[in-house]
């Protein structure tokens, strides 16, 4: 891959400036600004319907913004010519017609992209897929098409790769060969943004953490950041669980419901809580402390939001 440290000091891998989409009276993203650093992976999260997939097509060229911009290199992304070489990119199915090979497929994206033949069997070698080559992509199974579009965006062996839900579909195996790889590219100067869902798996791979809900930014920094900034939360099982909310708002700390009914009380430590519920008159169940996940933090940025 050819290394983009020469360019430490020069402008971001991505910026994102202000963007704003709209479709019809609704708004996918709102005023959303961020930057992806050179040779780091961020991670972009957010739930269902934030906006994700909408901002990172964007990102790439492949919807027009409403409003606002975004720079690849410096560059507006609507003055880029299309080079795998600098980006490489995948958003939603692999785009292979199902009675072509993989092999097939990959071979004509090469050939349109000027890139030589022979990068064709080193990225089915790299995603795993040599001996499905010669199978015809209708017979592949979700984990093996997305394995092949991973393929298809590594084809140019580019400094940039933008990578919207690059784990759905993939086995333990395909993921660990995944986050590897992607590790490596980054400790070779190249520069990672990829979505997920899978927040815990996500966060032994990135660096940096782009959140947004409701297609707007509620936090972007460093993920060693994010993690210092609750080391634990204190979870408590009662039957006056609004009561204890309320007590917890009062005292500046957060709560937020869990699906087995216990509370998350966060900003307080334990005695504090256990205090506050003896003043209040509520008598608690259980209290403990459990270390905060990645998912346990975003759902404190997103409010837990379900779409």
């Amino acid at each position: 891959m050819t290394s983009s440290r020469t360019l430490a000091g020069g402008p971001p891998a991505i910026r994102v400036e202000g963007l704003t989409k709209r479709y019809g009276r609704s708004t996918a993203v709102d005023d959303l600004s961020f930057t992806v650093a050179t040779g780091r992976v961020t991670g972009f999260f957010g739930p269902n319907g934030a906006g994700k997939t909408t901002a990172l097509k964007a990102v790439v060229g492949l919807a027009s913004p409403t409003a606002g911009r975004a720079l690849v290199r410096g560059t507006p992304v609507t003055a880029v010519r299309p080079d795998a070489r600098l980006l490489g990119v995948h958003i939603e199915p692999c785009g292979a017609h199902p009675g072509r090979t993989g092999r097939a497929h990959l071979r004509s994206l090469a050939a349109m992209a000027g890139l030589p033949r022979r990068r064709v069997g080193e990225v089915l070698e790299l995603m795993g897929l040599e001996e499905a080559a010669g199978t015809r992509v209708a017979k592949y199974s979700l984990g093996m098409r997305q394995r092949l579009g991973l393929a298809a965006a590594l084809l140019g062996d580019p400094e940039i790769l933008v990578l919207d839900e690059p784990v759905n579909g993939l086995d333990p195996q395909g993921i660990r060969r995944l986050r590897t790889l992607l590790r490596d590219r980054v400790a070779d100067g190249g520069t990672v943004l990829l979505s997920s869902h899978m927040l815990d798996e996500a966060a032994r791979t990135v660096d940096d953490v782009i959140v947004i809900d409701r297609g707007r930014l509620v936090h972007e920094g460093a993920i060693r950041d994010l993690e210092r900034s609750e080391e634990s939360v204190v979870v408590v099982r009662t039957a006056a669980a609004g009561r204890l909310s309320d007590l917890v708002a009062a005292a500046g700390g957060r709560t937020r419901r869990e699906a087995g009914g216990e509370l998350l009380v966060e900003g307080l430590d334990a005695a504090e809580v256990a205090r506050l519920a003896r003043r209040g008159g509520v008598l608690l169940e259980e209290i403990g402390r459990r270390n905060v996940s990645l998912e346990d933090l975003f759902l404190g940025l997103t409010g837990g939001a379900e779409r």
